[in-house]
C-alpha cells in the first residue's frame, strides 16, 4: 500500500473517532507558555472583541473586518506569531482546535496529522485578508481538533491559530460580602447595570442602609444621608478653584516636543498625565509623577518637593531623558498606582496602559516595578477600548478595570465604561473579553451647558479618600471629533465628583463640573480636562488637584493646507497640567441657617476614644453630644457639658467638661447629636484612636507629613506647612 493512501486511511479511522468521541466535548483548560505569552482573543460580533480580533501579533493585518464561520463565534482563541512557533501547555484534559492553513501555497494537513490533530468536517474558509485588502488563495484555512492530556505540551509553528479551548478563570467573590461600613453586598456580583436608559441608576447602599454604622475607618463625610438620620442643616457642595499659577507642568524637553534624538516621534508637544499617577514618596520625601511626554508618545517621570516646581531627572532606559517605558510601546491612556500593600517589593508599582493605533490599542499592557522607574517586561492583558484605565480598592482589597465599553456606543449612550475586579494585579489584568460588565454611563441629569445635546462618560477615575471611593467623572459635551478637528480646537470635557461606598454603584449629588474647561480661545485649558488616578494629594490643610487641559491650535484645521484627518489637526494640541484646590473633605459641608440647627446620626459604632471635626464655627460655635439610640443624651457626654469649638479648623477635638474620653462608649450602638450656631458649617467627624486625630481612612494620592496612604499621624501632617528637604 502506498504511503499517501496509508496516511489517507489513518486520516480517516483518526476522523470517525474523533466525531464519535466528541459530540459534547469539554474545551482543554489552556495557557500560553512563551516567555511572552500568546494574548487572548474571542470570535465574536461585539464591538470590543472584533476591533481587537488580529491573528497574528506580529502583523498589522488581521481578521476584525472579516466575516468567519459561524461555528467559531463565542470561541477564544490566542493570537500566534505569524511565521514563529508558539508554545501551549494543557492544565485540564479536554479538546482544542487548530485553524491551519490547506492551501496550494501552505497546506499544513501532514502536519497537523503528525501531531495528533485530526481535521473536523467544517468547510474550508478565508480566515482573513492580505494587507492589500485582497482575499488570496494562501488565506485558506481549514479546522483541526486533537483531545489533549492533562499536563500534555503542544508546539505549534507559525500560521497556525488555537482556539476552541478555556483559560483559568478569575470569578469576582464579593457576593454576600459585608463591608467596614455595614453594607453587605448582594447576591450577584458584580452587579448589572442597564445602560440602555438614561436614567440616574440607583444606589442601593443609599436605598438600604445598614441598621447600625461601623465609623472606625476614615473621616465621616456628609456627601450623602448615609451618616444622618435627621436634620435641618442645608447641605452645600464646594468646588476646587483652579490655581493662579497655572499650568505648573509644560512641555519643555524634546521628549515632550516630541523628538528623540532629534526626531520626531509624535504631532504634538504635551506634559499631561492622563490619569498617570501621582504619589507622595515618604521614603524620598518627594511627589512622584508619571506624565505622557508627547501626544500619544511615552510615559516619563518627575519629582516635586513642593507640587509646583518639577525635576527631571535622567534616568537608565534613554540616558539624558527621564523616559521609563520602552520606544516600541506608545501611551494613550495608562495609570500608574503604588501598591503599599503588596508582600513583594519588586511589584511596588503598578502599570496599565492602552496603546494607539493599530491592534495592539484594543489589548491593554502592563507591568510591574520596584521604583516607578525600572518596569518588567510589559505584558499583554485583556480587551478594551482606548481611555481605559484602573485603579486599587483598599476597603475590598481588589484591583478594579475601569474600561471604555465601546460595544454601547452603538446606542444613544455614546461612551460609557465597563467594570471588572479581582484580588491579584496580574490575573485581573487578563480579563476575558465577555467578563466585563457594564457599569457606568451619563445621564439625563448630565445636562450639556449650551446645546440640547447627549453628554457623555468620557473616563471614570478613582481612588480611596477617608472612608468612601472618591471618583471623577469625566464627562464629554462636545462638539464632536470632527468638528473639533475642523475647528483645530479641544474637546470639551468636565470633571464631576462622584462617592461611592461600595466601589460599584456611584452617588452623584450634584451634576455641576467641579473641574470645567476654560472654553475660551487663548487660554491653557481650553478644553479635554482630565483628571488623575490618584483623582488629587494632600497637602495640609488642602486637597490639591492635578488635572490636564489643552489649548488646542486654530492654524490647524481639518480639511484646510492638507491636513486631511482629526490626528494632524489642532485638536490634541498644547497639552498641559495645572491644579486646582479645596478645602480637605471640603465637598460638602452641612451648614446652620441664622437661628443655628442640629444634626443626628443614624445608630453607629466605633472603637476609638475621641471625636474631631472638621468645622467652620462661625459666630455660634459647634457642639456634640452622644446619645443612647432612643435619642436620650449619655453621661456627662451633653450638649450642655460640651465645650464649644469657636474657630476654623479642619482638624480639632469635641470636648467635655468633667469627662475624659469616648473609652467607655467602644464597641457600644450610639448616635452623635451635632448642634451648630449660626453660620456654621460641619464637613466631617471621626472618632480617632489618640490625641493625635489620626483617622486611619485612606489618603488618595497621600501628601507631606504622611507616613503612608493611610492617616496614622493626624495633626502632625496638618503642622508640614512646608516639605522637609
Amino acid at each position: 500500500m502506498k504511503t499517501h493512501t496509508l496516511h489517507s486511511l489513518l486520516f480517516c479511522i483518526l476522523h470517525f473517532t474523533f466525531l464519535i468521541s466528541h459530540a459534547a466535548a469539554l474545551p482543554a483548560l489552556m495557557k500560553s507558555t512563551d516567555h511572552l505569552p500568546a494574548k487572548l482573543a474571542m470570535f465574536s460580533k461585539e464591538k470590543d472583541a472584533a476591533a481587537a480580533r488580529f491573528y497574528f501579533d506580529d502583523r498589522k493585518y488581521g481578521g476584525h473586518r472579516d466575516p468567519y464561520p459561524e461555528w467559531l463565534e463565542g470561541l477564544l482563541y490566542f493570537e500566534s506569531a505569524a511565521e514563529c512557533q508558539r508554545n501551549y501547555q494543557c492544565l485540564r484534559a479536554g479538546d482544542v482546535i487548530a485553524l491551519a492553513p490547506v492551501n496550494k501555497a501552505r497546506d499544513f494537513t501532514e502536519h497537523m496529522v503528525a501531531l495528533g490533530f485530526v481535521q473536523r468536517p467544517e468547510k474550508t474558509f478565508f480566515l482573513f485578508r492580505s494587507i492589500d485588502g485582497q482575499y488570496k488563495q494562501s488565506d485558506i484555512y481549514g479546522a483541526f481538533g486533537k483531545t489533549l492530556a492533562d499536563g500534555e505540551k503542544l508546539q505549534l509553528p507559525g500560521w497556525v491559530i488555537l482556539a476552541g479551548f478555556d483559560v483559568p478563570r478569575q470569578t469576582p467573590s464579593g457576593a454576600g460580602e459585608l463591608l467596614y461600613n455595614g453594607i453587605r453586598l448582594p447576591g450577584q456580583w458584580p452587579p448589572r447595570i442597564n445602560l440602555d436608559t438614561d436614567e440616574p441608576p440607583p444606589v442601593p447602599w443609599l436605598e438600604k442602609r445598614p441598621a447600625v454604622v461601623p465609623i472606625d475607618l476614615g473621616r465621616q463625610l456628609f456627601v450623602d444621608d448615609f451618616l444622618v438620620e435627621q436634620t435641618n442643616l442645608a447641605r452645600e457642595f464646594h468646588y476646587p478653584e483652579k490655581y493662579s499659577g497655572n499650568p505648573v507642568l509644560v512641555p519643555e524637553t524634546p521628549l515632550e516636543h516630541g523628538r528623540r534624538n532629534g526626531k520626531a516621534f509624535t504631532q504634538f508637544a504635551c506634559a499631561t498625565p492622563k490619569s498617570g499617577g501621582l504619589w507622595w514618596s515618604p521614603e524620598k520625601q518627594v511627589f512622584e509623577l508619571w506624565y505622557e511626554a508627547g501626544w500619544i508618545g511615552t510615559v516619563a517621570y518627575a519629582t516635586s518637593r513642593d507640587g509646583l516646581k518639577w525635576e527631571r531627572p535622567s534616568l537608565p532606559l534613554r540616558p539624558g531623558t527621564n523616559q521609563v517605558i520602552p520606544d516600541k510601546i506608545k501611551a494613550d491612556s495608562w495609570t500608574v498606582v503604588r501598591d503599599p500593600h503588596t508582600s513583594d517589593p519588586q511589584k511596588r508599582f503598578k502599570l496599565f496602559l492602552n496603546g494607539p493605533g493599530d491592534h495592539n490599542r484594543f489589548h491593554c499592557v502592563y507591568a510591574t516595578s520596584p521604583d516607578g522607574i525600572t518596569w518588567s517586561t510589559p505584558l499583554s492583558g485583556g480587551i478594551s477600548g482606548d481611555r481605559s484605565g484602573m485603579f486599587y480598592n483598599p476597603f475590598r482589597k481588589k484591583w478594579v478595570g475601569s474600561l471604555r465599553l465601546t460595544r454601547d456606543e452603538r446606542r444613544d449612550g455614546g461612551r460609557s465604561r465597563a467594570y471588572w475586579e479581582g484580588d491579584d494585579f496580574e490575573q485581573t489584568m487578563n480579563w476575558l473579553p465577555n467578563q466585563p460588565v457594564p457599569w457606568a454611563r451619563a445621564d439625563k441629569l448630565d445636562l450639556h451647558p449650551v446645546a440640547n445635546e447627549k453628554t457623555q462618560l468620557y473616563n471614570l477615575d478613582a481612588v480611596a479618600y477617608e472612608s468612601l471611593m472618591l471618583g471623577f467623572f469625566q464627562i464629554h459635551y462636545g462638539p464632536k471629533n470632527s468638528v473639533c478637528a475642523k475647528a483645530g480646537i479641544p474637546k470639551f470635557t468636565g470633571l464631576n465628583f462622584a462617592y461611592s461606598r461600595d466601589g460599584f454603584h456611584w452617588h452623584r449629588p450634584d451634576r455641576a463640573i467641579a473641574i470645567n474647561s476654560a472654553h475660551a480661545a487663548g487660554t491653557w485649558d481650553r478644553g479635554y480636562v482630565q483628571s488623575l488616578g490618584n483623582i488629587c494629594v494632600i497637602r495640609g490643610d488642602k486637597l490639591w488637584f492635578y488635572y490636564i487641559g489643552f489649548a488646542g491650535n486654530e492654524k490647524l484645521k481639518m480639511g484646510e493646507n492638507g491636513i486631511n484627518d482629526i490626528g494632524p489637526s489642532g485638536m490634541h494640541a498644547g497639552g498641559a497640567t495645572g491644579i486646582a484646590t479645596l478645602r480637605r473633605d471640603g465637598f460638602v459641608s452641612m451648614n446652620a441657617s441664622a437661628g443655628g440647627g442640629v444634626l443626628l446620626t443614624r445608630q453607629v459604632r466605633f472603637s476609638g476614644a475621641r471625636l474631631f471635626v472638621n468645622a467652620i464655627a462661625g459666630t455660634g460655635g459647634v457642639k456634640a453630644e452622644l446619645c443612647e439610640p432612643n435619642g436620650r443624651p449619655i453621661g456627662s457626654f451633653t450638649l450642655d457639658n460640651c465645650i464649644p469649638f469657636t474657630g476654623d479648623s479642619t482638624l480639632t477635638e469635641i470636648r467635655w467638661k468633667d469627662a475624659a474620653d469616648l473609652s467607655a462608649l467602644a464597641e457600644k450602638t450610639v448616635r452623635i447629636r451635632f448642634q451648630l450656631g449660626a453660620g456654621a458649617k460641619l464637613f466631617s467627624f471621626w472618632v480617632s484612636r489618640d490625641e493625635t486625630g489620626r483617622s486611619d481612612g485612606y489618603l488618595a494620592g497621600g501628601g507631606p507629613g504622611y507616613t503612608s496612604l493611610t492617616d496614622t499621624v493626624g495633626r502632625a501632617a496638618l503642622d508640614v506647612s512646608v516639605v522637609k528637604k
